[in-house]
């Protein structure tokens, strides 16, 4: 909503976005990277500055800036996407805790922590993991103007260093938030 009033605020000329998020849901990140387009096509140069953390859904919006400054010590990167399910059948059979399912289908308890995966739940949810990762690659090749082998070696879920993520193209420049501000101001 933020992203949406400044982008029709006729005073705005140009936006510095401070990202500083370790990386977070795929479609909230989908959301602010599709509106920074927006903001993009509208002719408002959008710059990036990381902080000390930008990485997995942090870097995916970073990606859609016109400029992306890091400083040397930023942590970025982490270009993957991660579905995470506990195991806790062990220790609930301990307590003596269960749970009873009724479901409409038979993958309706997917990721149920009282159980572990199935052979076919573990596809079905590597599939969607894999989907998901296609659309992150998509968005950093086209924003980064980066080719499928050149993300190859470096797409793996690594973090970098901003100096690091600067020699592999996935930044513009070093520097700071009033490097960045300053920047923007000549876009």
């Amino acid at each position: 909503d933020q992203l949406e009033e400044l982008r029709r605020n006729p005073s705005v000329s140009a936006l510095v976005i401070r990202v500083n998020s370790p990386g977070g849901g795929v479609a909230a990140v989908q959301e602010i990277y599709e509106e920074i387009l927006r903001f993009r096509k509208d002719g408002k140069p959008v710059v990036v500055s990381m902080a000390g953390v930008a990485a997995s859904g942090g870097y995916y919006i970073a990606c859609a800036a016109d400029k992306v400054f890091a400083n040397p010590g930023t942590v970025t990167g982490s270009i993957g996407v991660i579905f995470e399910i506990p195991e806790t059948q062990e220790l609930l059979k301990k307590i003596g805790v269960g749970l009873q399912i009724v479901k409409s289908g038979k993958f309706k308890d997917t990721g149920n922590f009282t159980k572990r995966l199935s052979p076919e739940e573990r596809a079905v949810l590597q599939q969607l993991v894999d989907d998901t990762f296609q659309q992150f690659i998509e968005a950093v090749k086209k924003g980064r103007k980066m080719t499928a082998s050149q993300l190859a070696t470096i797409s793996d879920g690594r973090i970098v260093s901003g100096r690091q993520a600067l020699n592999l193209g996935l930044i513009d420049t070093l520097g700071t938030l009033n490097g960045a501000v300053a920047y923007a101001g000549k876009a």
